[in-house]
C-alpha cells in the first residue's frame, strides 16, 4: 500500500477513490495532515496510473470523466461485497475459520504450530508429568485439591527464562489445541503477510510471558495453552482495523462479537476450567500495542 498524493476536501477525495474504484484500482482515502485527505493505492501495481488519473483530477475535478463514473461507484462496490471479492485477503472471519487460510501460512505460524503439535503428542495432551512439568512456568504437584511448590517462580529466578513461554505450548485436549491451532494460523500468517514475522515473533513473547505470569499470580501454575496468545493477536488486529485502516489488518464486526462473547462465557465458567486471566491479559496487551501502534503510525505519515 502506498500513498499517492492528498487533496484539501474530503468530498473530493471520496469522489476520487470512488473514480479509481470504478478503474479497478482498489485504494483507501484517510484523514491525511490538517486540512488534507490522503489516497493510498493498495497494489503497487497501480501506483502510478493512479498518480497520473491525480494529477488530471486535480486540474479539472469536475470532468464528467471524473463525476460520472463515481457515480457508478457505489453500485460496484455492493455488487463486488455480495460476490465476496477480494475480502478474504483482508480480514479474520470467525465464521470461515475452518476453511482455508487467507493468506498462506506463514513460517513462523508453521513452526508454532509443529512445535504445539509435537508437545501435546509428547506430554499426551498433559497426561504426562514427566514432559509437562519441565515446560510449566514452575514445577509443582497436585496432591487432592492442594496444589505444592515453590512460590516465587524459583526457576525463572535461577536462570529458566523459557518457562515464562513453554506454558503456551501446552494443551490438556484435543478441542482446546485444535481450536487455538486454527486461530493462529490464521491470525499468525495475516500479521506475517502484512507485517512481518519478527513482529510477530515479538507479539507471541511478549503477550505470552505476560499472560503467563499474570494466570499464574492470580490462579497458580497449573495452566497451559495458546489461548492468551490468541488473545492477545485478535487484540493487536483489532486495534490495527480500527486506527490505522492502511496496516490492512482488521477484523470481521462478527469475529469481534464472537472474540467477547467467548471472553464472558470462559470468565463465567459456562465453558469449563479456563485460564481467564491469561485471556484477559493477553487481550489486554494486544489492544494497547495495537493501538499505539496505529496512532504512532499514522503520526508518522502524517508527520
Amino acid at each position: 500500500m502506498r500513498s499517492i498524493g492528498h487533496l484539501p476536501d474530503e468530498d473530493l477525495a471520496r469522489r476520487f477513490g470512488d473514480f479509481l474504484y470504478t478503474q479497478g484500482i482498489e485504494n483507501q482515502v484517510d484523514p491525511g495532515s490538517p486540512g488534507t485527505w490522503e489516497i493510498w493505492v493498495l497494489d503497487d501495481v497501480n501506483v502510478e496510473p493512479a498518480r497520473q488519473a491525480l494529477g488530471l483530477f486535480v486540474q479539472q475535478p469536475e470532468d464528467p470523466r471524473f463525476v460520472e463514473p463515481a457515480r457508478a461507484a457505489a453500485r460496484q462496490r455492493f455488487e463486488d461485497q455480495q460476490a465476496q471479492v477480494g475480502k478474504r485477503t483482508r480480514t479474520i472471519d470467525a465464521r470461515t475459520i475452518f476453511y482455508a487460510p487467507p493468506v498462506p501460512l506463514g513460517i513462523l505460524s508453521l513452526v508454532l504450530i509443529g512445535i504445539t503439535v509435537a508437545v501435546a503428542v509428547l506430554t499426551g495432551l498433559g497426561e504426562k508429568d514427566q514432559y509437562v512439568q519441565p515446560l510449566s512456568i514452575t514445577q509443582y504437584q497436585v496432591r487432592g485439591q492442594t496444589i505444592y511448590g515453590e512460590r516465587g517462580l524459583p526457576e525463572i529466578r535461577h536462570g529458566q527464562i523459557w518457562r515464562l513461554f513453554t506454558p503456551m505450548f501446552l494443551h490438556f485436549g484435543f478441542l482446546h489445541i485444535f481450536f487455538n491451532m486454527l486461530w493462529l494460523r490464521d491470525l499468525g500468517s495475516m500479521i506475517e503477510a502484512r507485517k512481518s514475522s519478527r513482529l510477530l515473533l515479538a507479539l507471541v513473547l511478549v503477550i505470552a510471558g505476560i499472560s503467563n505470569l499474570a494466570q499464574y499470580v492470580v490462579e497458580g501454575p497449573t495452566f497451559g495453552g495458546m489461548s492468551g496468545v490468541v488473545y492477545g493477536l485478535l487484540g493487536y488486529m483489532w486495534m490495527q482495523g480500527k486506527f490505522d485502516p492502511a496496516s490492512r489488518l482488521s477484523l470481521e464486526p462478527q469475529t469481534v462479537t464472537f472474540m467477547i462473547a467467548w471472553f464472558f462465557l470462559c470468565l463465567f465458567g459456562v465453558i469449563g476450567n479456563i485460564a481467564n486471566t491469561a485471556h484477559g491479559a493477553g487481550l489486554g496487551v494486544g489492544v494497547a500495542w495495537g493501538y499505539l501502534a496505529a496512532r504512532w503510525a499514522v503520526a508518522r505519515r502524517q508527520g
